[in-house]
């Protein structure tokens, strides 16, 4: 039997923790950082593999464990701000599945754990890994582990600065660890082992600012060590061994200062020289990285070659130049991002072959280039995952189920939907445009037809939102569904659209506004206007989804409307099926401010002010047969609204049940409401950890007036064990007309159950659970949404069983959208 539940695609990006929260693998699995979660990432298949869940705190810091055969590795270490290391390993590295991986705490620090680097100390299959970490508690620990036990074997005091970066190597030619230490005090620390101890042999200053990263590579019989700092500068040093000379002639020739220190127990002696000093970024270096040295003819070969990531938003590939050997940037290639509201780049890594490179933005977004294969010093954007970077507070799916929007306290609304390619059968899902790049905090969100949606955020508006004719066309080049299918008459459609130096509305942009660049060689910044262009759009046709430095200003969609009523910030929003009416509700400490609003969809006014509750309204939710408006609030009551006899002006709705202080079961804020797909039955969620199910809607008592107590629980109350913050019912029934039920907790659980009236009385039994969703593939944090795809199938398959499989999306405050495909017979 085929498993009831399997993530389909998982939506996220990398912490925004400072240089460190991303690590490529010689196996070819990139792992970072996201919320709570280490993912392991596929760039070659292009999706997630696998969330290590462990850490309670925000991972910072995430490196493979470097063996010294240059084999892939088979384990992966991660710090936190839970104060805590983990050592994730794995028996069998052809599967990633978490049934294998084993993993081992590293208690001790008493602050956030920010830097970690580990090494293999042999090449034995039971060997011992050497690991060393930095906190914010001013000490680098250092680490054994042997067996599967690891322990703290030193404690390095660094009085009461930082260290920001840590990396550990051997010596040239021998088998004793080295350690560097970069950190506030612009001096690199290095310590050598020692009898077991670690013991400081040298510090190398130059730098003239915080030292934010320190990396070793072994060449030969040299050992160089890459340093890079907030004085915008990366330092190359070379460490080689000393031999026993004879006392020098004095001669005139200009040296570099050399510095020694010797090793007691091999007596040999070490020279560190300042190789070179690279000069190129314009703001703080905030990571360097060696591109990984690989086998060739039995002999182990370092490229020289170098990654730098700065907060001037660019990524420097430096190389030495071939007939001087003086390290330049004119030999080397610069990327980066250009436009958006993002600042610069944390983190990059070169892939094993050196043929691709990742960054890190500030913003969590990764960004990942290709080497083209005929002009080497060409690289092209590719296609990498991409997510929010702060908690998802609403996620929904199209009428037609082909793509959902999510928006979230990262400000921004993002769209993502399957990419069908067409020679592969594999479908993957990706972020393809991000329609509203906001300035407060987004809060909900309703579709509103096919390419329309309404989204409200923490101000009094409600913004509304229509596809323009650009992504129309991307859309059907993406998901191969044809033009004709989408979109009836496009000739009237802006292009694109764009946002005003200081404005937070996206204006249209029309084909005639898209003014002719200039061409290269003329002077275009003469005057001040010309430096900033009023229109960013440039129209692209894609047939892969975007990447980031497109998705960041090319794929806004325009505003059309903006809806002024309520007094406080925009809680909860929600559209009828028929898409002629809109209701909303706002933030609320008093009966006046808690009223619904009732918009048209035509003609935008307001319809109907509905009050009755006396604090937020947290959900409302329409029938599927547009007759009721169901409303939960923090003052643990609900309320149901009928839609009388249409008015000249619109529908009119009248409250016609309600529960009050004496007839409430909920004794929390309900936080979350859902209707069956009849119209029958709805669910009410609440913090007092009960789900219940009442009705019934359709006795003509209700239909017909003056049934206020008529609605009773239908259901025993469910206990779901944990807060519930999010329900959701499917549209379509388990084959023996079950109804299945998806609950969200705050604990980051999502369970099924299905449930089906037997009798006159509401009896436990009626209650099934259906599948409880593994740890490591539900949330870390609460579930914020549920929302069911409306229809049988799954998105991008046109497949023939499709009405076996049913699709649930889902987000969270741990930062993530989570798509997963649910088997309706397997319940």
């Amino acid at each position: 039997m085929a498993a009831p539940v399997s993530l389909c695609h998982i939506a996220c990006c990398a912490n925004r923790a400072g240089g460190g929260a991303v690590a490529w693998g010689r196996g070819g699995l990139l792992a970072f950082g996201s919320c709570h979660d280490v993912i392991l990432y596929d760039p070659a298949v292009r999706r997630a593999v696998a969330a290590l869940r462990g850490h309670a705190g925000r991972v910072n810091c995430v490196r493979w464990v470097r063996r010294r055969d240059r084999a892939s590795e088979t384990e992966l270490i991660s710090g936190g701000s839970d104060k805590q290391l983990i050592l994730w390993e794995w028996k069998d590295t052809i599967t990633w599945n978490n049934q294998l991986v084993k993993s081992i705490p590293l208690k001790g620090h008493t602050e956030a754990v920010f830097a970690v680097d580990a090494v293999c100390q042999s090449d034995e299959p039971d060997f011992n890994v050497l690991i060393a970490s930095a906190a914010s508690d001013s000490t680098v620990r250092i680490w054994s582990r042997h067996g599967s036990e690891a322990k703290c074997i030193e404690i390095l005091q660094f009085g009461n600065g930082f260290v920001m970066d840590v990396c550990l190597s051997f010596l040239p030619g021998s088998d004793v660890p080295i350690l560097a230490c970069g950190g506030d005090d612009c001096k690199i620390s290095l310590f050598i082992q020692q009898n077991g101890q670690f013991q400081k042999a040298l510090i190398l200053p130059g730098h003239e600012d915080w030292i934010r990263g320190v990396e070793w590579a072994v060449c030969g019989e040299d050992l160089f060590l890459a340093s890079c700092a907030q004085d915008c500068l990366i330092r190359i040093w070379k460490v080689c061994t000393k031999l026993k000379q004879l006392p020098e002639t004095e001669d005139d020739s200009i040296k570099l200062k050399e510095n020694i220190f010797t090793v007691k127990d091999a007596d040999t002696s070490y020279a560190v020289s300042l190789e070179s000093v690279l000069a190129g970024h314009e703001n703080w270096v905030y990571a360097v990285h060696w591109q990984p040295s690989f086998s060739k003819d039995g002999s182990i070969q370092q490229p020289m070659r170098i990654l730098s990531a700065s907060m001037d938003k660019t990524v420097i590939i430096w190389e030495p130049d071939k007939e001087s050997g003086v390290w330049l940037e004119q030999a080397s290639v610069r990327v980066g991002e250009v436009g958006g509201n993002t600042l610069g780049f944390f983190d990059c890594q070169f892939s094993p072959d050196g043929s691709m490179i990742i960054a890190h933005a500030f913003h969590g977004a990764l960004h990942l280039w290709k080497q083209a294969t005929v002009n080497k010093k060409e690289w092209t954007p590719e296609v990498v995952i991409s997510g929010h970077f702060n908690s998802v507070e609403d996620v929904k799916w199209d009428p037609e189920g082909e793509f959902v929007i999510s928006v979230g306290f990262d400000q921004t609304t993002r769209l993502f939907a399957p990419w069908k390619r067409k020679e592969e059968t594999e479908l993957t899902w990706h972020e393809i445009a991000r329609p509203q790049v906001h300035g407060y905090d987004l809060r909900c969100l309703a579709m509103i037809g096919r390419f329309e949606f309404v989204s409200g955020a923490d101000e009094k508006v409600l913004r509304v939102f229509r596809a323009p004719k650009n992504f129309i066309e991307n859309f059907s080049n993406i998901t191969g569904i044809p033009m004709e299918k989408l979109c009836s008459r496009s000739s009237d459609l802006p292009e694109g659209a764009t946002v005003p130096a200081l404005g937070l509305s996206n204006k249209a942009v029309f084909e005639g506004d898209m003014s002719v660049q200039p061409d290269e060689d003329e002077e275009s910044f003469n005057t001040i206007s010309n430096q900033y262009p009023e229109i960013y759009f440039q129209p692209l046709i894609l047939t892969e989804p975007p990447p980031e430095d497109h998705l960041l200003q090319n794929t806004l969609w325009p505003e059309i409307q903006k809806l002024y009523g309520h007094g406080y910030e925009i809680f909860c929003v929600a559209c009828n099926n028929s898409n002629t009416l809109l209701a909303s509700a706002s933030k609320a400490s008093k009966k006046e401010h808690a009223a619904i609003i009732l918009w048209s969809t035509s003609s935008w006014k307001k319809l109907q002010s509905l009050s009755f509750h006396n604090l937020t309204v947290t959900q409302l939710a329409f029938s599927p047969d547009d007759s009721f408006l169901l409303a939960v609030s923090r003052d643990r009551n609900w309320s149901l609204w009928r839609k009388e006899d249409s008015s000249e002006s619109g529908p009119v709705f009248t409250c016609c049940a309600y529960t009050d202080k004496n007839t409430a079961v909920h004794s929390r804020i309900i936080w979350s409401c859902d209707w069956t797909p009849d119209s029958k039955y709805f669910i009410t969620g609440s913090r007092d950890k009960k789900v219940i199910i009442w009705g019934q809607c359709d006795l003509p008592v209700i239909t017909e007036g003056n049934g206020l107590d008529s609605i009773k629980p239908c259901s025993t109350v469910l206990d779901a064990g944990d807060s519930v913050t999010a329900v959701g019912i499917s549209h379509v029934l388990t084959p023996d007309g079950r109804y299945i039920v998806a609950v969200g907790l705050e604990s980051g659980k999502i369970i099924l159950y299905t449930w089906k009236q037997s009798g006159k009385e509401p009896t436990l039994a009626d209650w099934t659970t259906g599948v409880e969703i593994d740890n490591s593939q539900s949330h870390a944090l609460a579930v914020k949404r549920l929302c069911w795809r409306h229809h049988a199938g799954r998105a991008g398959h046109n497949d023939e069983n499709s009405s076996k499989w049913l699709q649930l999306a889902s987000c969270g405050a741990d930062h993530c959208v989570k798509i997963f495909n649910v088997n309706r017979f397997a319940l």
